[in-house]
């Protein structure tokens, strides 16, 4: 698996419930190895293995695997008996209708379905009722667990062609475009993957022992491993890590290595919304962040690793990123 970062949002959206509650989440936080000085920064970005740590604990502390996002509690253990579940089916249609039918027996507040026509397949999410609560968080949550689920049951990921939102456009829609798909649309009547229908044929390959694996290892393994690979910076992202960290390509080599002229990438990157600074800075800040979480290498060997000329520079790009500097960052992770 790629390594990666998450946004914050995630994280805060994940201890909303614990908080309203009036539950302490000090032990939630030095559990899953996240600063608690993080959540006070829009910019913050923690690992998914950090992410995946705190999303065990959430759910064990309110014996909920959805955090509170419905009426109704989704017990702890349900995702597993889903996966259980799911590999009896024969086909990837099979399942997608009975996970559908599974999650509709389990929750009071959203109404899940698995439909297609000629060409495409959908995973949509509609509410049944008006919501308790603020449902983006559920919305994302089931998307999250759909569709990293159908990818595996298959062995492959599944590409997103378009996903729509039943809700506005929230300031951290970016993510979106690195887990779903960089086609997007909000405000509209129900929550959508759409994706090639030819994939609703595929067998389902995942077995008794398979599904052990699987869950032990969720859900870090479905909140990066089936994220959008496919895009034109997704490509570029992998290329810059593989080079040399002293040595990343410029943007004319950049191009030539994808057969490009660098007009063409340009325009390219433009209908993605991304830049070639844009991915460089991304990457920079996910290795950092993994640098700083998992080796000893002084932050001025950590700045030359990421092309840094000077490491005042590096200092100054990842307080930007993070909202502290890596100094701090790692004293304050090593102190959990």
């Amino acid at each position: 698996m790629e390594k990666g970062s998450i946004s914050i949002y995630f994280v805060q959206s994940a201890l909303k419930p614990i908080l309203e509650r009036g539950m302490d989440v000090g032990d939630l936080l030095r559990d899953a190895g996240i600063w608690p000085g993080l959540l006070e920064s829009s910019q913050g970005r923690v690992t998914a293995e950090n992410f995946s740590i705190l999303w065990l604990g959430v759910a064990r502390m309110l014996d909920d695997e959805l955090f509170g996002q419905d009426s109704r509690r989704m017990k702890v253990g349900s995702f597993a008996m889903l996966c259980q579940t799911l590999i009896q089916c024969e086909t990837l249609q099979n399942a997608l209708r009975r996970m559908a039918r599974f999650f509709n027996l389990l929750l009071d507040d959203f109404c899940c379905s698995s439909e297609s026509d000629a060409r495409h397949g959908y995973l949509t999410i509609r509410q049944k009722t008006t919501p308790h609560c603020s449902c983006v968080f559920g919305y994302e949550t089931l998307l999250m667990m759909q569709h990293g689920v159908a990818c595996w049951l298959v062995g492959r990921r599944i590409p997103i062609l378009e996903a729509a939102f039943a809700y506005p456009e929230p300031s951290w829609s970016a993510e979106y475009r690195q887990m779903y798909s960089e086609q997007l649309r909000f405000n509209q009547r129900a929550t959508t993957l759409t994706f090639d229908r030819s994939y609703l044929d595929l067998p389902v390959i995942q077995n008794t022992l398979s599904v052990r694996e699987f869950v032990r290892g969720a859900p870090a393994n479905i909140v990066l491993k089936y994220k959008n690979s496919a895009g034109l910076s997704a490509q570029i992202r992998r290329r810059l890590r593989a080079a040399a960290r002293t040595a990343w390509p410029d943007f004319d080599a950049i191009a030539a290595s994808l057969h490009m002229t660098a007009s063409t990438l340009r325009r390219r990157l433009d209908d993605e919304g991304q830049s070639i600074q844009v991915i460089r800075d991304q990457l920079r800040r996910d290795m950092a962040i993994e640098y700083l979480c998992n080796t000893a290498n002084s932050l001025a060997d950590i700045a030359t690793d990421l092309g840094f000329a000077e490491a005042s520079a590096f200092h100054r790009a990842f307080k930007k990123w993070t909202g502290a500097n890596p100094g701090e960052y790692r004293q304050r992770i090593r102190a959990l």
